[in-house]
C-alpha cells in the first residue's frame, strides 16, 4: 500500500477518534497554578487551556518525520485568540469541530525565539467560552529536536532503525503543537503507525506484543503535563518482571535487563507504604539504545533507561528508585514553571534514598548520601566563581533555556534542605506532612511560594523557620552552614585504602565487595590529590580502572586520568571508544571539559565531529556550547 493511500485511510479512523473525544465530558481543574504565567511558554492559558490531546501520528523512518493530526480541546473563557507552542512544525490546516462539522480556522505566527520557538496564534471565528476543539494538521522537521532517528546501526541489535523521544524541558512543542508548560495539564488518546515488525509505546497504556498492521492505540486517563509526552518505536521487545512492572528493550538485551531490574515491585510497595498509593496503574521501563542523554526519564507508566545502568550487580539501580519516586514527586505533583525546578528533582532524591534505604538497608543510602554531599560541593564551588546566583533553589531562568536549570543544585541541594527539615522535626512528623502534601497537590502544580506557605501552614513554626534557615536555603546563594552531613561507615574503609594507597599504590586492602559507591568515592578522594604518572600506572594495572565495563567508574577514572595526563598506549582508543559508545549527557560533559582544560581541545573536537551525529540534541546543544 502506498504512503497517501494509507495515510488517507487511517486519517478516515482518527476522525472517529477524534469525534469520541469531543464526547467525553470535560475535566474541571481546580488547580490555580496552571493560570501562573510561564515564561518559558507562549500559552496565554486564562484565555483558553488544553484538557485533552486526540494524537494521530505516523512514523516516517524515511523521511524521519512524524506526521498527523493533533486534536485538542480546550476550555475557554472570552477567547478570540487560542496560543500554542511550536518549534519547527510544520503546520498543514487547522480547522474547528462544531457539532460534527468540520470549520477552517484561520491562524498564523506570532513570537519567534530561539530557545521557545514559534507561537502559534489560532483563530476562531468569534469569541469562545466554553469547551473548544481544534484539529491541526502538521507534521515535525527531520530535524525535531525532541526526536532522535537512529539508522540500524546505531542500535545494540543493528538490524532495524529506532526513534524516541525526549519531551523535558520544553521539547514538547518541537513534536506536538500544544501548550508546552509544566503547569498545564492534560489527559490524551493516541493512534500510532509503526513500521511493519516494530513496536511503538508511549507515555500510557501500553501493548506487550507486535501489532499485525504498525497501529498502535494508546490512552492516559490522569492528567499530565507536555514534558511527560514520549514515544517511542523500534525493534522492542517484553518481558514481565512483577505484577505491575515489565522491560521493554531491544531483544538482545531483554534477558540482562529483566534480571538487573527486577527487583522494581520491592520498590514500589516501599515507596508506597512511606506516601501512599502509586496513582499510575503500572509502573514499566524501557532500556534505550545508548545515545539517551539521561540517565532515565520518569515519563508516566513507561521510564525512559540509558543502557549504561544495566552493570550485571544490580548496583546501578538507585536510578530507578529515583524515575519512581518522580511518580510522586514532578509526575504527580510538578513545579508550576521552570524556576520551580527544585519542587521536582529536590523531592525526588530524597524520595530516592528514603526507598533505597527501605530496600537496601541505611547503609546503602548512607552512601549515596555522602556522594551527593560531594556532587554537591562541588557544583557550589563551581558556580560561586562564575554564577554565583546559579546556586539559588528558586532560580530565575526568564530568557534562559530552562536546562540551564538542570544541575546538582536542583537535586542535591533541594535534597539537603528536606534532610534540614527532617532532622529538625523528626522523620515520623516529616513522612506525615509529606504524604498530606502529594495528596493536597495530586494531579497539581506548585509554585516555590506556594510550597512555602504550605510549609509554613503545616510542618514549621516561626521558630523552627528560622533554626532551619529556610530562607536562605530557597533565596540565598551557596550552601548553608546547617547542611547536614553523613559519614558512612563502609566508605571509612575506603578512606583509609585511599590514604595508604597515596604513599605506596601497592598497598593491599580487601576491596572484594566494594559496591559502584565504595569504588566512586574512592575515585572522588583519588581525584583531589596530585598523581604520578608511575602510580596511575600501578593503578590502573592493580584495578583495571581502563577496561572496566561499568560506565559509572570508567567515566570518574577516565576524568581523573585525563586531568593528570595519563600516558597509555590504550588510553586514547578507550576515551574515543567510550565517547563513541554513549550517549549520556552525565558522562560526556565532564569527559570532553577534562580533555580540554588538559590542553587536548583539538583531541577533543576531533572526537565530537565524528561523534556528534550519534548524540541526541539535548546533548548536542551542551557540547556544541563547550566545543565551540
Amino acid at each position: 500500500m502506498n504512503y497517501i493511500m494509507k495515510n488517507n485511510l487511517l486519517l478516515i479512523s482518527v476522525f472517529i477518534v477524534f469525534i469520541t473525544s469531543c464526547q467525553n465530558k470535560s475535566i474541571e481543574f481546580s488547580n490555580a497554578n496552571m493560570f501562573t504565567k510561564d515564561p518559558h511558554s507562549f500559552a496565554d492559558p486564562k484565555k483558553a487551556v488544553v484538557n485533552h490531546l486526540d494524537l494521530y501520528l505516523e512514523a516516517n523512518f524515511n523521511e524521519k518525520i512524524l506526521s498527523g493530526t493533533a486534536t485538542i480541546s480546550l476550555k475557554c473563557l472570552d477567547a478570540d485568540t487560542i496560543r500554542l507552542d511550536s518549534y519547527d512544525l510544520i503546520i498543514k490546516k487547522i480547522e474547528a469541530l462544531d457539532s460534527k462539522d468540520i470549520i477552517p480556522l484561520d491562524f498564523n505566527y506570532g513570537q519567534n525565539d530561539p530557545t521557545l520557538g514559534t507561537e502559534l496564534l489560532i483563530f476562531p471565528q468569534k469569541k469562545i467560552t466554553g469547551n473548544y476543539t481544534i484539529i491541526i494538521s502538521y507534521q515535525t522537521s527531520p530535524n525535531a529536536k525532541a526526536l532522535q532517528w537512529l539508522t540500524p546501526e546505531q542500535t545494540n541489535g543493528k538490524t532495524k532503525p529506532f526513534l524516541f523521544t525526549q519531551s523535558q524541558a520544553i521539547l514538547a512543542r518541537t513534536w506536538i503543537p500544544l501548550q508546552d508548560s509544566p503547569g498545564i495539564r492534560f489527559t490524551y488518546k493516541a493512534k500510532i503507525q509503526a513500521p511493519k515488525g516494530m513496536m511503538a509505546l508511549m507515555s500510557a497504556s501500553n501493548p506487550t506484543e507486535l501489532s499485525d498492521d504498525g497501529i498502535y492505540s494508546f490512552e492516559m486517563n490522569e492528567p499530565i503535563p507536555s514534558y511527560l509526552m514520549a514515544l517511542a518505536v523500534g525493534d522492542i521487545a517484553y518481558q514481565s518482571t512483577g505484577p505491575r512492572t515489565a522491560v521493554y528493550c531491544e531483544p538482545s538485551l531483554l534477558e540482562s535487563a529483566a534480571w538487573e531490574f527486577g527487583e522494581t515491585e520491592k520498590m514500589i510497595l516501599a515507596a508506597e507504604k512511606l506516601y501512599g498509593p502509586y496513582q499510575w496503574g503500572r509502573y514499566d521501563l524501557l532500556v534505550l539504545p545508548a545515545s539517551f542523554p539521561f540517565g532515565g526519564m520518569e515519563n508516566p507508566r513507561l521510564t525512559f533507561l540509558t543502557p549504561t545502568v544495566i552493570s550485571g550487580d544490580r548496583s546501578l539501580v538507585a536510578l530507578i528508585a529515583h524515575e519512581l519516586a518522580h511518580s510522586w514527586s514532578g509526575n504527580l505533583v510538578t513545579n508550576a514553571t521552570w524556576n520551580d525546578f527544585w519542587l521536582n528533582e529536590g523531592f525526588t532524591v530524597y524520595f530516592e534514598n528514603r526507598i533505597m534505604e527501605t530496600v537496601y538497608g541505611k547503609g546503602y543510602s548512607d552512601m549515596l548520601r555522602k556522594l551527593s554531599y560531594s556532587d554537591l560541593k562541588s557544583e557550589i564551588k563551581e558556580f560561586m566563581n562564575s554564577e554565583p546566583d546559579d546556586t539559588k533553589l528558586s532560580i530565575d531562568l526568564v530568557g534562559r533555556n530552562p536546562d540551564d536549570g538542570v544541575t546538582a543544585i536542583a537535586y542535591d541541594k533541594g535534597f539537603h534542605l528536606l534532610l534540614v527539615i527532617e532532622n529538625l522535626v523528626g522523620r515520623k512528623k516529616f513522612d506525615l506532612f509529606l504524604k498530606n502534601y502529594f495528596k493536597t497537590y495530586k494531579f497539581k502544580s506548585v509554585t516555590t511560594s506556594e510550597f512555602v506557605q504550605y510549609l509554613k501552614s503545616n510542618l514549621l513554626d516561626k521558630q523552627q523557620w528560622e533554626m532551619a534557615d529556610i530562607e536562605n536555603w530557597i533565596y540565598g546563594t551557596g550552601l548553608p552552614e546547617n547542611c547536614p552531613k553523613v559519614y558512612p561507615k563502609r566508605f571509612l574503609a575506603v578512606e583509609s585504602a585511599i590514604e595508604n594507597i597515596l604513599i605506596n599504590p601497592e598497598y593491599n586492602f580487601n576491596n572484594s565487595q566494594w559496591s559502584t559507591h565504595e569504588w566512586l568515592h574512592f575515585l572522588n578522594i583519588l581525584g583531589e590529590n596530585e598523581i604520578t604518572q608511575n602510580d596511575l600506572v600501578k593503578l590502573d594495572s592493580r584495578f583495571n580502572f581502563t577496561n572496566v565495563k561499568n560506565s559509572e567508574i570508567l567515566s570518574a577514572w577516565l576524568v581523573i586520568a585525563i586531568s593528570q595526563n595519563y600516558k597509555n598506549q590504550d588510553f586514547d582508543k578507550k576515551i574515543e571508544e567510550f565517547l563513541f559508545k554513549v550517549g549520556r549527557r552525565k558522562f560526556l560533559t565532564p569527559i570532553y571539559q577534562a580533555l580540554i582544560n588538559s590542553g587536548r581541545e583539538g583531541f577533543a573536537k576531533q572526537i565530537y565531529s565524528k561523534a556528534r551525529d550519534g548524540y541526541h540534541s539535548v546533548a548536542r546543544e551542551t557540547l556544541d556550547n563547550l566545543l565551540g
